[in-house]
């Protein structure tokens, strides 16, 4: 069992919290990016108020820890590791309400780089509990807007978990995959799951737009988030989303298992 001390000492070590890579410039041209309507940032959300520049700032300090200074324009940002673990409890907390609802649940990431491991260790957790876990779509293409044009990906899952991946980079469930903040992949696989007559999930679990787009179309939505991604917690404060965890979500692939171990056991699923 990894204690709440051993995990905060590893969060700060692994730089998940504390100082984080992601700069203050980053941070700061997100918000600017959303309170513009900017749809890169946005996330497939479509915010109900009216979000400023500093209201941003003002949510994140409160939801991350990150300095609610608008003077404060250069270096690293700041994640508040307690913040991060008591988002983390709450996260577990809703996993473990969905297993003992025996709720459909979907994983999503556009970080499979970094996090696959962490959603994959879950899915596997939860399917072994009984939960069904969704694989709808598979296979099915998406064009995407990135900042090379229009893109074509597959969807795929692997271990459980939903990404995207170009066409022929890899066969079918390779460990592979793009990075993308588009709310497209999990509009297709919601809408492939309805017109197949479901069951469609629960629960969403993921970052990016796999959790905003969720989301805004009412489904039950948790994630992980970065100090850039103000769109989560925008979501969380508005209540299209229901658990944002406040971390860098883009530090090597296993520095995240001690989380893995972590959400396991609060979610009272460590096998």
């Amino acid at each position: 069992m990894l204690s709440t001390g051993a995990l905060r000492a590893h969060l700060l070590a692994a730089h998940l919290a504390g100082p984080v890579a992601t700069s203050r410039e980053v941070s700061l041209r997100s918000y600017r990016l959303f309170a513009a309507r900017d749809p890169r940032i946005l996330l497939g959300l479509d915010p109900e108020w009216s979000w400023g520049q500093r209201d941003l700032l003002a949510l994140m300090a409160d939801k991350c820890g990150v300095s609610g200074d608008p003077g404060d324009t250069s270096g690293c940002d700041v994640i508040d590791p307690e913040r991060t673990l008591v988002a983390l409890d709450a996260f577990a907390k809703r996993l473990g309400e969905a297993v003992r609802g025996r709720v459909p649940v979907l994983f999503g990431t556009g970080h499979p780089h970094r996090l696959l491991g962490f959603y994959a260790a879950l899915a596997d957790a939860l399917s072994a509990a009984g939960c069904p876990v969704l694989t709808p779509a598979q296979g099915k293409s998406v064009d995407i807007t990135t900042r090379f044009g229009l893109r074509t990906y597959d969807l795929d899952y692997v271990h459980g978990v939903a990404l995207v991946r170009e066409p022929g980079a890899r066969e079918p469930g390779s460990e592979t995959g793009v990075h993308t903040h588009s709310p497209l992949p999990i509009r297709t696989v919601l809408a492939a799951a309805a017109q197949a007559g479901g069951p469609l999930p629960g629960l969403v679990v993921g970052d990016h737009g796999w959790v905003c787009g969720a989301g805004q179309l009412g489904f039950d939505a948790i994630g992980l988030a970065d100090t850039d991604d103000p769109a989560l917690f925008v979501g969380e404060a508005e209540g299209q989303v229901s658990v944002v965890v406040p971390l860098d979500d883009a530090v090597r692939s296993d520095y995240y298992r001690p989380l893995t171990r972590y959400v396991l056991n609060r979610a009272c699923l460590s096998q």
